[in-house]
């Protein structure tokens, strides 16, 4: 028989963890769904350095792990490293089918499953994922000690990241498409002061070369391709419609850079694929809420980065859950 809870969680990040806190202090039967291992993108974070509680510095995966201790000693039931194999979001009691085995079911349900590195998209990407590209620096780093490597990016991840990795790279370079970073000022200033860090301004990733790993970064020059070369056929693609890469020619402003490693921080993707269909998504594939992170469905809210809005931190994350789970209690007092 399926188990009976008042609240399911799907997500385990801020924004899950913070939502189960309240749920669980409200004494109502919650259980929370993840993939992993709770904490979300915190858990790979290196530091935090501006969250309200901790003038020091707090390592991301120590954050989490508070977050989910605080969580199960108020009662809550965290189910760590589970797959959802089916589910019914669309009734009024939900059900969820864990690992093709267990049946639970929720009377309201708040999904903050996050989002996801966005990848690049261009040739090589895909064949050298994991084989000297990488999309975390706290998961990685230590791979690269005494290597010379290159960070895509220039916003607040990249550059934090990139100073992450100069505790283990003998060099870090960052590709950036514009002339200025898009990190704090306070980050960016550090980044720009510190020896190991070089950037090449003006440049964007064009295609990712080796054999069995990873050698050579493919770069396109973005202001030679506009000043240089005028008044004569510009210079060939990065790559064909086939995805074959094409050999720089001589004076292109196509460069191949050696490295030993690249990882790519160039935003984030919302994790909604299990709200396809059910709700309605934006165009960047987050999901529109009322003000109390309710859905167009009744008794299913969402919370953090799966939203629509206009900032994405952790302080907003904990922000969505406490409201989702509050509206939770409602509904569920609503309903009885």
């Amino acid at each position: 028989m399926a188990e009976q809870f008042d609240l399911v969680v799907v997500g385990a990040g801020p924004a899950g963890l913070t939502a189960a806190i309240y749920g669980a202090r409200a004494r109502l039967r919650t259980i929370v769904l993840d993939e992993g291992m709770p904490g979300g993108q915190v858990k790979t974070t290196h530091k935090v350095s501006n969250y309200p509680g901790f003038p020091e510095d707090v390592k991301g995966a120590e954050l989490a792990g508070l977050f989910a201790k605080q969580a199960e000693r108020f009662g809550a039931r965290i189910a760590r490293a589970v797959e959802i194999t089916k589910m019914d979001l669309a009734s009024r009691e939900k059900s969820f089918v864990l690992d093709e085995d267990e049946e639970i079911r929720g009377r309201a349900v708040i999904v903050a499953t996050g989002a996801k590195p966005r990848a690049l998209g261009i040739p090589g990407e895909d064949t050298f994922r994991g084989r000297g590209i990488s999309y975390c620096a706290t998961c990685d780093g230590a791979y690269f000690e005494g290597k010379d490597i290159h960070v895509i990016g220039g916003g607040n991840s990249a550059v934090e990241e990139s100073l992450f990795l100069t505790q283990f790279a003998r060099s870090v370079t960052i590709i950036h498409q514009f002339d200025e970073f898009q990190a704090e000022p306070a980050t960016a200033k550090e980044a720009l002061e510190n020896p190991k860090i070089k950037v090449m301004w003006s440049h964007e990733p064009r295609a990712f070369l080796g054999e069995t790993a990873l050698q050579k970064l493919r770069v396109e020059n973005l202001k030679a391709k506009q000043t240089s070369r005028v008044g004569s056929p510009p210079a060939p693609p990065a790559a064909d419609h086939r995805g074959r890469v094409w050999e720089p020619s001589e004076g292109s402003h196509i460069i191949d850079l050696d490295t030993d490693g690249v990882f790519v921080f160039v935003g984030m993707v919302p994790r909604t694929e299990l709200l396809k269909g059910v709700v309605p998504l934006d165009r960047w594939g987050c999901v529109e809420t009322d003000d109390s992170m309710q859905t167009s469905v009744p008794g299913l809210f969402v919370a953090g980065d799966i939203r629509a809005k206009k900032f994405r931190q952790i302080t907003t994350a904990v922000a969505d859950g406490t409201i989702a789970a509050l509206a939770a209690q409602k509904y569920l007092r609503e309903v009885r």
